[in-house]
């Protein structure tokens, strides 16, 4: 009977021990996973995503904005929000003509603390940073909607806002991009420059020699 109880208290103890060196080695695995990213989710996208969009500046998008895409994307925002002129505030304010105007000035609305201290006018930068992610731009904002990751979607989103107005603004112009051989061109060496280009005076070349004829 002794053996016996012997033999399944180690068999209970065998596998804890399993057990225990399997969730140490699940643990370590996640960690080592952890530390390279982690797995992706399907359906969310990366903080800081590698496709280099967000190294572009917003002009780059705006410079190609499309106005019915843009309208596409205002779809949104139709919940809480009209783009028709002497349209009525809703549960946000009203946007036709918007661009331009200052920022949580819009008349009748109940803006917040938050967006009213902000100060300025809805220019392109501050309209781009407010569709990306209205609460870093206004920490303390009532604004509930998330924002737009995609600079091309919030270009065509700003486009098609800019367009709903008696006097839209110019769109910016894209901007100028150096060509990439630029740096590697003036780190190259010229020719006669001392680097082995060009004829150089011998060491043992009499120091007074008679210049060529017709020199």
């Amino acid at each position: 009977m002794t053996d016996r109880f012997n033999t399944i208290a180690g068999w209970v103890l065998f596998a804890g021990i399993v057990a225990l060196g399997g969730s140490i080695l699940s643990a370590e695995l996640f960690k080592s996973h952890e530390s390279h990213g982690g797995y992706p989710i399907e359906g969310v996208e990366a903080e800081g995503g590698g496709d280099g969009e967000a190294a572009k500046p917003i002009e780059f998008y705006l410079a190609s904005a499309d106005a019915a895409k843009g309208e596409q994307a205002f779809k949104k925002c139709m919940a809480c929000h009209n783009v028709d002129p002497g349209g009525a505030n809703a549960l946000g304010p009203a946007l036709y003509g918007v661009m331009g105007n200052p920022v949580g000035g819009h008349p009748g609305f109940a803006f917040s603390d938050a967006l009213k201290s902000k100060g300025g006018t809805w220019d392109w930068a501050t309209m781009n940073d407010w569709l990306a992610s209205p609460k870093k731009f206004a920490p303390g904002t009532k604004m509930t909607f998330a924002g737009l990751g995609s600079p091309e979607e919030r270009a065509n989103l700003m486009a098609f806002l800019n367009s709903r107005d008696v006097s839209p603004m110019p769109l910016p112009a894209a901007p100028a991009e150096a060509p990439a051989d630029v740096a590697a061109a003036d780190a190259a060496p010229k020719p006669g420059s001392g680097t082995g280009d060009g004829p150089q005076k011998a060491e043992n070349e009499p120091q007074g020699a008679a210049p060529a004829p017709g020199q």
